[in-house]
């Protein structure tokens, strides 16, 4: 049975003594309050180690202490004293540890021991490295290469990635999904017609230059903390933020910066966003072809009165195709329809518009609440439409940013982590490499999923992450996986994804980028790609937490040379000596990103890749950035034809970063004590029979004859739009069927997901579903 929550509107602003007292509190339950020194002198510093959390950019000229509450958490839960030892797995059976929660799992410490799992004990044993090694290596050889698939979270350096994503192609195949896949392969997808790259434009002193900042479906406070600190600089200047998110977040409400003693002493707060609007799930391309039909409005006005065009006719006609067709659909959308998809009003609407046509350079933000629904991608092309109508792409200031999750995923797509074989110069690294790297794409993460349901992947091995916690249709899942012959997981932590084993299971333990990564040349330097393209050396300052622990490089390494026939020309052993030369071949590989890659590592704030939209270049088939129309006003697979219908959005707490839970305090939306928790708008709430506090059952509303429902949920009634509810991420992903994912990138649509939600007075434990149906059904 969960504990229950208690919620109570949190009243504070976002940062100051909240944030101060976080930090106090998990430095504490860490044993890690030694590490508080680090965090100030060396975190997201030249010189220092960079974030294991988010992506956000680090400025050329840091702050004082250049970290966010939830990059201190990360790093506490890095450098925790907390062990978990070959002695903890002898004391526990791997069915006992299903029960425990992530959380629990994960704050058991460090793994300081390779472990291979005894089906006849139920528990993981340690096994020497070499052992494993050769094992694993030996399983390889025995498979065909696109029986195995090579999945990478988004941690893993650049080096690692590097020579990850060449491991998978010497072994033969490009099985190469990633996390990126799960949340901004909407972005990769989108971008490429519409600006010709899979990037955003926008760099850190773009801020700074901004004169109007829109943001859509990003959470701010939770997500990319450090942001505050641009958006707090634009804001003194008298920049209006213009949000539209369905929950007000409060780290777009208001902000005390724990870095300016004035204000932490009167906690008077800095505003954030000036025009708040919380539109329906899945209603933002309405919202904006809103926006879009009152600036033709406002231009016709001017037209007629003789006035400056509100369009920038000249950048349109210059540099742009298809706006006449955009155009025609915008003029023909009725605003009854805008409205009802959007679920705001023409006014507010209007509104937002009249701020964008006055501001002369727009900064358009957006997260994952655009990329995970079914029409992500037109979603994203339609906020590309609303910068290019007037000018907002290679602009001083301008631009298009979004704001990617884990510390490094955008940069392992750099260096080659990809399925589709035209994102990756295979002909340059059979060149350099000697070898003729497979030419047909590989899977993405719904691919794989659907490939292992299906009983065609034979080897998992898994750069970090907790992949079955992560993917939707987690209860087929977790029954399918078990079928695997091969699952291998370089980790850090023990999480849920360890415990569903394999016919053949092993943990791989390995250090965290903060540690002192020693090797035969002396401690070693890596690097990263944050949101920006910005590109930032990281150098460990903690000693390892076990002397039993490899680096991540040297884990690949020995991986492929247990697998893979000798290559003279794949020095694997003289780049685990040295780094630096690792870099040499990505520079080989990818000359125009990483020219002089080694002599510019300690570039302040990084050193910017290339891109060419930036300088209204346009890397497309047309030449031009391109207009295009979305297929439909909603986003979501919901038809809104039936009220009793819900879109769920699923999210995480302020107390988590991506699958890992640091404790159960939600502060910022003022949740306590469980996740076990739906919001839900009031009204909606006592229309369906709910009872304030009461318990409720979520039951998944789709057609494709598999029954998901998970019980057990505390009803809180929260600021949302009707017809809109939430919960929490990872735990409600065994509400996601498979099949529910963007079009064009296959990116999970997490966020409106079709739900019912119905009265339920049985008491369940934290994880239990009920899923039942055939795995033909889930795999369509």
């Amino acid at each position: 049975m969960t504990e229950r929550a208690r919620h109570a509107t949190y009243d504070q602003p976002v940062g100051g003594w909240g944030s101060a007292k976080s930090l106090l509190k998990h430095s504490t339950e860490q044993h890690a309050v030694s590490a508080v020194a680090a965090l100030v002198k060396d975190h997201n510093k030249t010189g220092g180690y960079m974030c294991t959390s988010c992506a956000w950019a680090k400025p050329a000229q840091p702050h004082a202490a250049e970290f966010c509450e939830n990059g201190a958490k990360a790093t506490f839960w890095d450098v925790t004293s907390r062990r978990t030892t070959p002695d903890f797995f002898a004391q526990h059976t791997v069915s006992e540890l299903l029960d425990w929660s992530d959380y629990d799992l994960e704050n058991e410490g460090r793994l300081t021991h390779p472990m291979r799992y005894d089906a006849r004990l139920d528990r993981y044993v340690e096994v020497a490295w070499e052992d494993a090694f050769a094992d694993i290596g030996a399983k390889l050889r025995g498979y065909q290469p696109d029986e195995a698939v090579f999945y990478a979270s988004g941690r893993a350096s650049l080096e690692t990635s590097y020579m990850y994503q060449l491991l998978a192609r010497l072994y033969g195949t490009n099985n190469l999904p990633d996390s990126s896949n799960m949340c901004h392969e909407t972005t990769s997808v989108a971008l490429p017609p519409t600006l010709g790259t899979p990037v955003g434009t926008v760099l850190l002193d773009d801020f700074k230059e901004t004169d109007c900042i829109l943001s859509f479906g990003q959470n701010v406070g939770t997500n990319s903390p450090r942001m505050l600190h641009q958006l707090q600089e634009a804001r003194e200047r008298d920049v209006p933020v213009v949000v539209f998110n369905p929950l007000r977040e409060k780290g777009w409400e208001e902000f005390v910066n724990p870095q300016r003693p004035g204000q932490m002493l009167t906690n008077e707060p800095t505003t954030i966003a000036t025009q708040y609007y919380q539109v329906r799930a899945g209603g933002d391309i309405a919202a904006m072809i809103g926006m879009a039909k009152t600036l033709l409005a406002l231009d016709d006005k001017a037209q007629a009165l003789g006035r400056a065009r509100v369009l920038d006719a000249d950048f349109i006609a210059a540099h742009t195709d298809g706006f006449p067709a955009f155009e025609a659909m915008v003029r023909a959308t009725e605003w009854a329809e805008i409205e009802h998809e959007s679920g705001l009003a023409q006014a507010e609407i209007e509104a937002a518009a009249h701020t964008f046509a006055h501001a002369r350079a727009v900064i358009a933000i957006y997260g994952m609440g655009l990329t995970q629904h079914r029409l992500g991608v037109d979603t994203v092309q339609m906020l590309v439409n609303l910068l290019l109508m007037r000018g907002h792409i290679g602009r001083p200031g301008a631009g298009i940013c979004p704001v990617r999750g884990h510390s490094n995923v955008q940069g392992q797509r750099t260096v080659g982590i990809a399925e589709k074989a035209e994102l990756v110069p295979l002909d340059r690294l059979a060149a350099q490499f000697g070898f003729e790297p497979p030419r047909a794409d590989g899977m993405n993460t719904v691919e794989a999923c659907e490939a292992v349901i299906a009983g065609k992947v034979r080897a998992f091995i898994g750069l970090g992450g907790n992949f079955v916690r992560a993917i939707p249709e987690r209860e087929l899942m977790e029954e399918k996986w078990r079928d695997l012959d091969l699952c291998v997981q370089i980790a850090t932590k023990l999480n849920r994804s360890h415990l569903i084993t394999a016919k053949t299971s092993y943990l791989l333990p390995t250090l965290v980028r903060s540690e002192i990564d020693r090797q035969a040349t002396g401690p070693q330097v890596v690097t990263m790609e944050d949101s920006t393209t910005c590109i930032h050396a990281s150098r460990g300052k903690f000693e390892p937490a076990a002397d039993t622990l490899l680096s991540e490089p040297r884990i690949v390494a020995e991986i492929a040379k247990a697998t893979l026939p000798p290559n003279p020309r794949v020095p694997w052993d003289r780049w685990v000596e040295d780094y630096a030369r690792v870099r040499e071949a990505i520079e080989e590989t990818f000359p125009a990103d990483f020219r002089a890659f080694n002599a510019r590592l300690d570039t302040p704030g990084g050193f910017p890749r290339p891109v060419a939209a930036r300088e209204r270049r346009w890397e497309t088939e047309s030449g031009k950035a391109n207009f295009t129309r979305p297929k439909a006003l909603s986003a979501s697979f919901d038809d809104g034809r039936d009220a009793d219908v819900l879109r769920l959005i699923t999210l995480r707490s302020n107390d988590q970063f991506n699958t890992t839970v640091y404790g159960y305090a939600d502060r910022l939306r003022g949740i306590h004590g469980s996740r076990r928790v739906v919001m839900m708008n009031r009204d909606d709430r006592i229309r369906l029979g709910l009872t304030e506090d009461g318990q409720a059952q979520l039951v998944t509303a789709v057609d494709d004859g598999i029954h998901r429902a998970m019980g057990g949920f505390q009803v809180i009634d929260y600021d949302l739009p009707p017809g809109t509810c939430a919960a929490y991420f990872p735990e409600c992903n065994a509400l996601i069927p498979l099949w529910h994912h963007a079009e064009g990138s296959k990116t999970p649509a997490a966020k409106s997901v079709p739900i019912r939600v119905r009265p339920d007075g049985r008491a369940v434990r934290e994880d239990a579903t009920l899923s039942t149906g055939t795995p033909a059904a889930a795999a369509r």
